[in-house]
């Protein structure tokens, strides 16, 4: 193909998928107990020691990519001869896709002939990655780099997250709830419930009581949202409680026709934020819930 097609760590999809499938693939950086690191797809940085220093009370933080990364990224890949088509982690979430179209403008003016196309996902985790799939697999197809955009930018807004939280201190140091709400409701087992809103922010939707109703919530807003009872792909993320999110992949199973699941750890820049025991169920459906 004439174009690169690329994404960064906010996919949440393994290193092995970018190697199997020729993406290219950008790193968010974490920095935990005073060493930064790169959000490599789990290639160096592994999910279960990452959570487990969550567990035991240290709190990492993340930094966006800087436009001088993309130029050194992005510059290799126009000097050989390929455009560009980025989907970028949500706006709504980090600023890392302003400094994309930043690094886009200033090589164009060295490449005027090649193009670096950003895409502004407004989506994180394997709604990201889910949406990153769907171009891959029309890329493959051989549809160029306009086509593939195009379905991209018409489509990112039918995809859609709904997450529930374990711990909701992890929401109040986000600043999401506040810390007399998050300590009660941690006393009395309230897990709170997350949407990615079309502007491509986290926002609180519900509370359940329980860790059961919670995961079965889940698929009470895909009852809503999904646009039919046949599903070509559905993603399910967790922060290190795997047979939690298979249990939702089962679920989901029951209910609907699902061609494919694809199931991973959500990666250190969201898990940063969500924290430990973290399940999310991302489809492609109707509409995103506003």
């Amino acid at each position: 193909m004439d174009y690169l097609l690329i994404t960064d760590s906010g996919a949440d999809l393994p290193y092995t998928y970018y190697e199997e499938h020729k993406l290219g693939f950008l790193s968010i950086q974490v920095t935990l107990n005073g060493q930064t690191r790169d959000d490599d797809g789990g290639r160096t940085l592994t999910y279960g020691p990452f959570y487990r220093q969550m567990r035991e009370g240290v709190m990492p933080t993340t930094s966006m990519i800087n436009p001088d990364d993309y130029v050194r990224f992005f510059e290799p890949i126009l000097a050989g001869g390929k455009d560009i088509l980025y989907i970028c982690f949500s706006s709504g979430l980090s600023g890392s896709c302003a400094s994309a179209v930043m690094a886009g403008r200033e090589l164009h003016q060295r490449y005027p002939g090649r193009r670096v196309e950003v895409v502004d996902s407004l989506c994180a985790s394997l709604g990201q990655g889910l949406l990153v799939d769907y171009a891959r697999r029309l890329r493959d197809e051989g549809k160029s780099l306009d086509e593939t955009r195009s379905w991209v930018e018409a489509n990112k807004l039918r995809l859609s997250h709904f997450v529930t939280v374990h711990d909701l201190m992890h929401l109040h140091r986000g600043g999401r709830v506040s810390r007399t709400s998050a300590m009660v409701g941690t006393l009395i087992g309230i897990k709170p419930m997350i949407y990615v809103n079309q502007e491509g922010r986290l926002i609180v939707c519900g509370r359940k009581r329980g860790r059961k109703s919670s995961l079965e919530a889940l698929l009470t807003y895909m009852d809503e949202y999904a646009a039919s009872r046949e599903l070509d792909t559905i993603a399910v993320s967790h922060s290190d409680c795997e047979q939690d999110a298979r249990r939702v992949a089962e679920m989901v199973g029951q209910r609907y026709q699902v061609g494919r699941v694809i199931l991973n750890f959500i990666g250190p820049v969201i898990g940063a934020h969500t924290g430990p025991g973290t399940v999310a169920l991302f489809f492609l459906g109707k509409h995103r819930m506003a």
